[in-house]
């Protein structure tokens, strides 16, 4: 797992676990930017790797 000021990288194994993990991650990233958690987007970047974050359209 990496942090930078506006998202969170994670790697997740278990696949019964991804629905709970970037909820929570979610709920992360929205509460310490401040921004509502619609603005928040999860983005796939790799095998078990997904990264949260605050993104441009």
């Amino acid at each position: 797992m990496s942090f930078d000021s506006h998202s969170v990288t994670l790697k997740i194994w278990d696949p019964s676990t991804i629905d709970h993990t970037l909820d929570a991650a979610v709920a992360h990233v929205s509460t310490k930017t401040s921004a509502p958690r619609e603005r928040v987007k999860v983005i796939r970047s790799g095998p078990d790797t997904f990264t949260v974050g605050l993104f441009e359209d």
